[in-house]
């Protein structure tokens, strides 16, 4: 007969970004120091691709001195997972503590700005348009979760619409906000701090901070609970 007990839910302790987090050691910062002196980044990029699948130890620490002597900035603690891509590195400003689950994809643009902040927790498969993208801290990115931060204008009638104008908005996700499991922000979207995106739900206008909105396109469903709002 089975257990009941096993088809209830359960609480157990939240472990991203809980612990103390301890700087990065200095040779490993020393590394990203020579590699950064010694490699254009053309050739980091290329030396990237020995090491952007594996879960080695030495394959970890690889990805993370090359993302460390490409960026803007680069923050401690940060694990980035097995066949993470990047476009334009250099525009990135990365926090510490951050996680970047496999397989996920971070387009910057040559001209562009792209923040994450500390203990950003990013799922597996997910995308990010990040030509003009800001990410708070303490946010949680749900596995396959995308940020579209750009669309063409399709303008003029007379050419594909892939060859009109690209207009770029920027997308503005507040702190402590979590973003469900396949969720679609839309360019020129701001997320409010605290506020929870539903799985899968296409959000088209700024949602209110402390907000719980879910659907497509995403609606307002209730306030976080504690949360009083501003009359």
């Amino acid at each position: 007969m089975p257990d009941r007990s096993e088809s209830k839910s359960r609480f157990v302790k939240a472990v991203h970004g809980q612990k103390e987090l301890e700087p990065d050691p200095d040779f490993e910062i020393g590394l990203a120091e020579h590699l950064r002196a010694q490699h254009s980044p053309a050739e980091l990029i290329e030396l990237y691709s020995r090491f952007a699948v594996g879960d080695g130890a030495f394959d970890v620490l690889m990805r993370r001195a090359i993302w460390r002597a490409l960026a803007r900035r680069f923050g401690h603690g940060v694990l980035i997972g097995s066949g993470v891509g990047f476009k334009h590195l250099e525009t990135f400003d990365i926090g510490s503590g951050v996680f970047i689950g496999a397989q996920a994809y971070i387009q910057g643009r040559f001209d562009g700005m792209c923040v994450v902040g500390n203990n950003v927790w990013i799922g597996p498969q997910s995308y990010f348009d990040a030509r003009n993208l800001v990410i708070g801290d303490n946010v949680g990115w749900g596995p396959g979760a995308k940020v579209l931060g750009s669309q063409h204008t399709g303008v003029p009638i007379d050419v594909p619409i892939i060859q009109t104008d690209l207009e770029i908005k920027p997308v503005r996700i507040g702190a402590w906000a979590d973003i469900g499991t396949n969720a679609v922000i839309l360019p020129g979207v701001t997320i409010g701090n605290g506020s929870i995106v539903g799985a899968g739900a296409v959000v088209t206008k700024d949602v209110l901070p402390f907000a719980i909105v879910a659907g497509v396109p995403a609606r307002f469903l209730r306030w976080r609970e504690g949360h009083t709002p501003e009359q």
